[in-house]
């Protein structure tokens, strides 16, 4: 999740939140400069192992409630989009609540462009405090629910039709953040990332994981939500192709100079 104008950021963004006197970050919005780089290092790893665990941690609950797996799936998506819209919320004033590598990166391109967005050294700490949080929310959630703490998933997922399946939720979930950044509505985010995540689990092949770090956690647990090794690789080259088709659906759409209502 991410764009930026200066504003305010939940965790992929970056225009306002607060009254436009005192800026505060939202999704993929640049953070306070107040915030000390270890406290925003620590906001993306806790929210990315929070993340994980609810998703992970829904999945096997999911399991042992129903053999129907349409429910599982309807429990699985609803459970991460209040638990993504909650950690947005809470941790977007710190760090901007990425929480997802993609949305970091893009962030920066956007930023190293003339954009506001982060740092090389703030998303140097932010990628690999997502990835490690990525893998401590997936052993908790394991943990909690008494399944081996590191099992590799045998879920395979390297299927042509799932890798366009990611291709297309992470362009749309970089298509939102950068237009609601652009359009001065980021103070929406948490809603919108939330909603659009929870939709993207059922229009897209893939059930979105949309998120570089996210894969890569969800690959160290055998259960429902988890993706076997083998699969990591490609589908993360394919979120960041979409990545990139977001930014550039972003550029052509959002062109710099529009008005918000326009």
């Amino acid at each position: 999740m991410t764009a930026t104008e200066a504003t305010e950021h939940d965790g992929t963004g970056q225009p306002s939140i607060a009254p436009p006197t005192e800026p505060q970050p939202a999704p993929g919005a640049t953070p306070p400069q107040a915030a000390p780089l270890f406290a925003k290092a620590a906001a993306e790893l806790v929210g990315t192992a929070a993340l994980v665990a609810v998703v992970v941690g829904s999945g096997i609950q999911a399991t042992e409630l129903t053999k129907d797996v349409g429910l599982q799936l309807l429990a699985n998506s609803t459970a991460t989009v209040f638990g993504l819209g909650v950690l947005i919320l809470l941790l977007g004033p710190v760090s901007g609540a990425h929480f997802n590598p993609a949305v970091t990166l893009a962030e920066w391109w956007t930023a190293r462009r003339g954009g506001a967005g982060v740092t090389v050294r703030e998303a140097a700490l932010y990628v690999p405090a997502q990835i490690v949080g990525a893998v401590l929310g997936a052993v908790l959630a394991d943990a909690m629910f008494g399944e081996p703490l590191v099992k590799w998933s045998t879920h395979d997922r390297s299927a042509g039709h799932l890798l366009l399946g990611e291709v297309v939720a992470t362009a749309g979930l970089i298509l939102l953040i950068f237009g609601l950044a652009r359009t001065d509505r980021l103070r929406f985010a948490p809603v919108a990332v939330a909603s659009y995540i929870g939709a993207a689990y059922w229009f897209t092949s893939s059930t979105s994981f949309a998120n570089p770090a996210v894969t890569i956690g969800r690959a160290f647990t055998d259960t429902f939500a988890g993706i076997a090794p083998g699969s990591v690789a490609v589908f993360i080259g394919m979120q960041l192709v979409g990545a990139m088709v977001g930014l550039a659906l972003a550029a052509l759409i959002f062109r710099p100079g529009r008005e918000a209502g326009e």
